[in-house]
């Protein structure tokens, strides 16, 4: 090698690393220091290490498990779930979906292993596109997620404010929620968990490990607590509906037929199920990122799925009238749910039980947007990208990204004074905008990419493609039957229209339109970050390509051509 004081320890290509990188298999990146395995497949992917590696396989699954929140997910769209279809609905609808939803979660796993960076399905989706399509992939699929990881946290707030208010209702019947109150409670819980999401990355691993415990030690309580606590047989009932009514009868609740119906109370497994990506985004935080995060991806859709679905199962068999539930004037139907099943004192207890859990959910979600939005603004896709992208110093963590989401989230929540179905939206948007998202890259890999994509060391093998196409048709299935209505004909009034296809819609359009107009002509995709070199047929060294723009802790580095040995 040449003289050179500067020592490299990185001099292998991207082909040596089990990486699909945005960065040609011919580059060499390097660094002036030793890395371990997980920062070189960084680097081979195009990026310096930022943050501390301070998730584990465990850690990461509890903070996708924490924003799944099984018990408050099912406490939020409880409406969804029985008020479409009732208890049959409920048990078929959680069953069907869900064997769908972990075909989208293997075949995301994939991707992870071999793209483990906090870009996640925006990065994946600009190096797997075919040559000229990349960054507008990206773009797209980069937007849809934000959309839906800015609005998850305002979802979980209001539901986690309604629940509060509507547990002050059970204990003063006189007291009535106003939106006003429901609006500040929300709004003073947002800010509580973007405090917690702006400390060092020990902290946030360890609060939501915690969380995590108590969701599932909460859920355990309750699946124990609805059949012992039951006050069914003290109204003349048999203690569990008989199963024949459970899962042959369907409640009317929209103006479809039973078929679409059941579909459309898919809303709330998709809803529930929605956060089992975040490993994807913490990968660059997470040990072992190629094998843990994809782990953790596909565990949490097994684990969460089996729990839910027992969790559904317990409803449908206790509840005694869908309607007063749906309808009942506490304005939460799962606290309307546990005051017709059993004694208020449980119910309360239940309820907080809830409470507590959804704001464990909800603080994960923040983290994991928080993440999304780093990502996106490294690459300069957002605006303020200059100041948001910044790590805080002292923390290493994405500080102006939190309280970036923060900001926007505050103002989502103003719909909560444009009624229930204007607020209700948010939900169904995290549902359309995170699988679309989901979707777009499993899309390419299945259909476009042939032997360009590199499988990780956590891969599907043959059944890759098979379980890909199924996860495309269940998406492409979900995405319109998500923005219908309830009702039809002269029953469908703006009060209870769907306003999903807007308030997702209208953003999406702008975003394509300024594609179009600007957008593309300076968005490439994913930006390296790194300095890296490209080797020669022969193994030499042909040029050097230095990072786009380094920090002030990083020297020059002079690029040097290796000699033939």
């Amino acid at each position: 090698m040449s003289g050179s004081d500067t020592k490299h320890f990185r001099q292998e290509t991207v082909a040596d690393a089990p990486v699909t990188s945005v960065l040609s298999t011919d580059h060499i990146p390097y660094s002036e220091r030793e890395l371990s395995a997980d920062e070189e497949v960084l680097q081979a992917l195009g990026y310096k290490p930022e943050f501390r590696r301070e998730f584990s396989l465990w850690t990461t699954f509890c903070v996708s498990f924490a924003i799944m929140g099984i018990l408050p997910s099912t406490g939020a769209t409880l409406y969804y779930g029985m008020g479409y279809a009732g208890t049959a609905g409920m048990v078929w609808g959680w069953l069907i979906a869900i064997l769908f939803i972990q075909c989208v979660a293997l075949s995301m796993a994939e991707l992870c292993s071999s793209m483990p960076t906090s870009g996640g399905l925006y990065y994946a989706s600009a190096v797997l596109a075919p040559p000229g399509w990349g960054p507008l992939a990206a773009w797209l699929t980069g937007w849809s997620n934000w959309l839906a990881q800015v609005t998850a946290a305002p979802s979980v707030d209001y539901a986690l404010s309604t629940m509060i208010l509507a547990a002050a209702s059970i204990r003063k019947p006189s007291y009535i929620p106003q939106k006003y109150q429901v609006f500040l409670l929300a709004v003073l819980i947002v800010l509580i968990q973007a405090c917690i999401s702006s400390g060092p990355t020990r902290w946030i691993a360890r609060f939501n490990s915690a969380g995590t415990i108590f969701n599932m030690v909460a859920l355990l309580i309750v699946i124990v607590l609805i059949p012992a606590s039951t006050n069914r047989a003290e109204q003349n009932l048999p203690h569990f509906t008989p199963s024949p009514e459970v899962w042959g009868k369907f409640y009317p609740g929209t103006s479809f037929p039973t078929g679409i119906a059941v579909v459309m109370s898919f809303v709330s497994v998709i809803w529930t199920m929605a956060g089992f990506d975040s490993p994807f985004h913490l990968s660059e935080e997470c040990s072992n990122a190629n094998i843990a995060a994809p782990r953790a991806i596909v565990l949490s859709v097994g684990i969460g799925g089996a729990f839910g679905w027992f969790l559904q199962l317990l409803v449908a068999y206790t509840v005694i009238d869908i309607p007063s539930v749906i309808n009942s004037d506490l304005g939460q139907p799962w606290a309307s749910y546990l005051l017709q099943v059993m004694p208020q004192k449980t119910a309360l207890a239940i309820l907080a039980l809830t409470i507590i859990a959804a704001f464990s959910s909800g603080q994960g979600v923040m983290v994991s947007a928080s993440r999304t939005t780093y990502a996106y603004a490294r690459d300069d896709c957002l605006p303020l990208s200059r100041v948001v992208k910044k790590v805080n110093k002292t923390t290493q963590t994405p500080v102006n990204a939190v309280w970036f989401n923060t900001a926007i989230g505050i103002g989502l929540l103003l719909l909560i004074f444009g009624g229930p179905v204007a607020i209700s939206s948010l939900f169904s948007i995290g549902a359309v905008g995170q699988y679309i998202a989901f979707t777009i890259p499993i899309f390419i890999r299945v259909f476009f990419v042939g032997n360009r994509f590199r499988p990780g060391p956590w891969n599907l093998g043959r059944f890759s493609t098979p379980v890909g196409v199924l996860a495309c048709t269940f998406v492409a299935l979900m995405v319109p039957i998500l923005m219908m209505p309830g009702v039809t004909g002269s029953d469908l009034k703006p009060q209870l229209m769907n306003w999903t296809c807007l308030v997702y819609g209208a953003p999406m359009l702008g975003i394509i339109v300024w594609w179009f107009l600007n957008a593309h002509k300076w968005f490439k995709g994913p930006k390296v970050n790194i300095e890296h070199q490209m080797l020669a047929r022969d193994g030499n060294i042909l040029e050097g390509s230095p990072a786009l723009k380094r920090s002030s802790r990083t020297p020059s580095l002079e690029i040097k051509a290796l000699e033939e040995t």
